[in-house]
């Protein structure tokens, strides 16, 4: 009875300490969260309103050979570019992310999957870890972006990107990544990067008239990148915080699952304490009565 006792004690302390760590990195995951959030709600606005506006601008230039990234060729070869996290403990995000990828090339890529001209580039260790355990095409070099989390260093993987499309290395570049909508809810997109994607036109309505000042190629040549750079830098951003979100509640779930283990344990603790006290109650009064016998 004694051994089970401290079986019993030595299960609660076990799981306080786990509680205490687990409500420490939900604070934690709260702080960073704020910050993230705050970035991403800045920048989508602004990174929208451009993407659509280049949109825009290609879709009213059918047929210009000038704009080499918004050139759509016969798919052979698919770049992904699938931005997870560096760590755990984050529940379903990364998990689902790395099932968005899979589904995707499945559905849209397989036959150039089974030729081997599907590539990743992971942003984010996690996704690098699960695509070279399981023999997929992948590329370490932007693996590490979360390290040091700047525009500069997104811009290196976007740069390299649109250089590797202009060279027909890919003839498509989607990215993978997880919107963020609030703490508590994240909504796993593709996006398609290259070539840039045109606006669906309605029937019966006429092409937009732009003005160009100055010319039409010079900010086509000077915005284009800028402008893909943005997108893929809010994708970033939106997984950043999306991995935050997904953490602290994560971390708040093994709380509670905690209190309730906790609860359990003591029960258990108290029931058979009650016992072991009314055995020992049972051997005294025994003894003594033998002894007035």
């Amino acid at each position: 009875m004694a051994g089970q006792l401290k079986e019993v004690r030595n299960r609660i302390k076990s799981v306080q300490s786990t509680q205490q760590i687990t409500k420490a990195m939900k604070m934690v995951s709260a702080a960073k969260l704020r910050r993230a959030q705050d970035a991403i709600v800045q920048m989508r606005p602004y990174a929208q309103k451009l993407q659509e506006m280049l949109s825009n601008i290609v879709s009213n230039s059918e047929g210009d050979t000038s704009m080499k990234l918004a050139t759509e060729r016969p798919i052979e070869k698919v770049l992904m570019i699938v931005i997870t996290s560096d760590r755990g403990l984050a529940g379903a995000f990364n998990a689902n992310t790395i099932k968005l990828t899979k589904a995707t090339i499945a559905e849209k890529y397989a036959s150039q999957y089974q030729k081997g001209n599907v590539a990743i580039w992971s942003i984010g260790k996690k996704g690098y870890e699960h695509f070279s355990k399981n023999n997929y095409k992948t590329d370490a070099t932007y693996k590490d972006i979360f390290l040091n989390l700047t525009f500069e260093n997104v811009q290196q993987a976007s740069k390299a990107a649109m250089v590797a499309f202009e060279e027909k290395q890919f003839d498509v570049v989607e990215i993978v990544y997880s919107q963020f909508k609030n703490a508590a809810t994240q909504r796993f997109e593709v996006e398609r990067f290259l070539p840039i994607p045109k606006v669906e036109k309605k029937e019966g309505t006429a092409n937009a008239d732009f003005i160009y000042d100055p010319s039409k190629e010079l900010l086509i040549e000077e915005l284009m990148p800028k402008i893909l750079n943005t997108q893929l830098y809010k994708a970033v951003l939106d997984s950043n915080a999306s991995e935050h979100g997904a953490r602290m509640t994560a971390m708040d779930k093994a709380s509670e699952n905690a209190n309730e283990l906790l609860r359990a344990l003591k029960i258990s603790y108290n029931r058979a304490r009650q016992a072991a006290i009314t055995t020992e109650l049972t051997e005294i009064v025994s003894g003594a009565a033998a002894l007035e016998g």
